[in-house]
């Protein structure tokens, strides 16, 4: 059995065949750019997205043949918004990085609504969701009211449009954990609510039907892409949820941690928990076992920090940062708070802006490289102590994966400032590999339970680390105001 996995993520769109041994028989890419019209602001353009699935299928379709079933991991919380009728995107698609909504978040949150929506969907307030970038379509988009009026317009994350696309305009759906994070979504009762949609100024009418993770969600059309038609379609998962089923985990106590252009850290949860400590309750997956719910932190900016640094200091890439920063022994007392677009969890400040921190005369271009870095870490332990204190009890590992994923100087810095081992995966495309997985499992193969991975371990000393960790603490203070 081969399955093509299609992993739509926000700087590119890879496509995957994997055999039921989780062997890959084939891989594509093909990169995305995203646009920045404003300050705070982040697009990308719909058809491009779509483009670039037709594109990866056809090549790896060229390497190996047709698939015997189809799985989508997406970049979540991106809006796309469309004509059923012409099936054309009417605006730009706000992506997950966008806050464009700060300010009718913030409104929305001082009016006290933020326990009520949280009760509901485990989500506070914030722009990242796609909820208040709904509503600003429909006041915004001169098209999307009169297509409302005409039961033509739809809404939905990337997965829908994909969907949409895939079967000829024939389903309209979406699964279950990308629906919990548009925060329109009853977690409980798993259905889209017309009170949810009233306060942000959505309308439930132009949304998706919400499916199990595992459905049979349609069947491909003939020329749609390069695929002949009946292809099914049988699993869908965001990237991070798809990640989390990659890796392996199917139970309480373990924690896995995406490095991408942001990054996510999820765990697994006995139930529906509401975070005390800045975190998301979320829906990990559904499937025929039932609803798998997590803990999950979002953070806005975190292997980009890299890229962007490397920018600053007149550097080809993030390759060639990380060797600058490994010429030095440690940062000489340098911070960096990437907070580009405001911090996330578990900080969730929209405000927060990017600083330097503990510059003096002997400050090289060296140690910015290592700030930057060890940012990246600080970030996800962050989130680890954070997650740590909802559930009441230690998470002893750190399963990683993602592109920095491969960066052994990242990794071990990751190791050394959370004091926890980290368990890199030797598979780049782990939510390939579990979207993958999914779809195997509903058809009635198992994939072997979670690839091999690189360990790191901590080398730092106790005293050092919470003398790192309180030194980003201060910083941290000093971007917020």
């Amino acid at each position: 059995m081969r399955v093509l996995a299609i992993d739509q993520g926000t700087t590119n769109t890879k496509a995957v065949v994997f055999d039921d041994r989780g062997s890959v028989l084939a891989r594509a890419s093909a990169p995305l750019t995203t646009d920045y019209p404003h300050p705070g602001w982040a697009e990308q353009s719909a058809k491009a997205i779509w483009g670039s699935v037709q594109a990866v299928i056809a090549d790896v379709l060229a390497q190996v043949g047709v698939p015997d079933a189809i799985g989508i991991a997406n970049q979540r919380e991106t809006l796309v918004a469309w004509d059923s009728k012409t099936s054309q995107s009417i605006c730009p698609a706000p992506i997950w990085q966008c806050r464009r909504t700060a300010e009718a978040s913030a409104r929305l949150i001082a009016e006290g609504h933020d326990p009520f929506v949280i009760a509901r969907t485990g989500l506070g307030i914030n722009p990242l969701f796609p909820a208040g970038k709904a509503a600003w379509v429909l006041e915004h988009v001169p098209a999307a009211r009169d297509l409302l009026a005409q039961g033509r317009l739809r809404m939905g994350t990337v997965d829908s449009w994909l969907l949409w696309n895939l079967t000829g305009g024939a389903v309209f759906a979406t699964d279950h954990s990308n629906a919990s994070r548009t925060q329109l979504f009853d977690t409980e009762r798993l259905v889209f609510t017309t009170d949810l949609a009233r306060l942000f100024g959505a309308e439930i009418a132009c949304l998706p039907t919400p499916l199990p993770s595992d459905s049979l969600f349609g069947t491909t059309a003939a020329g749609s892409t390069a695929l002949p038609a009946g292809i099914p379609i049988h699993a869908i998962m965001g990237d991070s949820h798809a990640a989390l089923y990659g890796h392996g985990i199917r139970t309480p106590g373990a924690v896995k941690a995406t490095y991408g252009t942001g990054s996510s850290l999820m765990t697994l949860t006995p139930a529906r928990t509401a975070s005390q400590h800045g975190l998301s309750g979320t829906i990990a997956w559904t499937d025929r076992h039932g609803t798998a719910h997590a803990l999950e932190g979002n953070i806005t900016v975190s292997a980009q920090a890299a890229a962007f640094m490397a920018g600053l200091l007149g550097l080809p890439n993030a390759a060639a940062l990380s060797d600058l920063a490994q010429s030095v022994p440690d940062s000489g007392g340098v911070t960096f708070v990437p907070a580009l677009a405001g911090l996330g969890a578990p900080h969730w400040n929209d405000a927060a802006r990017g600083t330097v921190a503990g510059m003096t005369h002997a400050t090289t271009p060296a140690h910015l490289a290592r700030a930057t870095f060890e940012a990246i870490a600080h970030q996800i332990a962050d989130v680890l102590e954070a997650m740590e204190a909802d559930i009441g009890q230690p998470l002893v590992a750190l399963s990683a994966d993602g592109g920095a994923s491969g960066n052994g100087f990242l990794m071990q810095l990751q190791a050394d400032l959370t004091g926890r081992a980290v368990l890199a995966s030797s598979v780049e495309e782990i939510g390939a590999l579990g979207v993958a997985g999914m779809a195997m499992a509903a058809l009635g193969r198992a994939l072997p339970p979670g690839p091999d991975a690189r360990r790191f371990t901590p080398r730092l000393e106790p005293d050092a680390r919470a003398q790192a960790r309180a030194r980003w603490s201060a910083a941290v203070a000093k971007a917020k105001a």
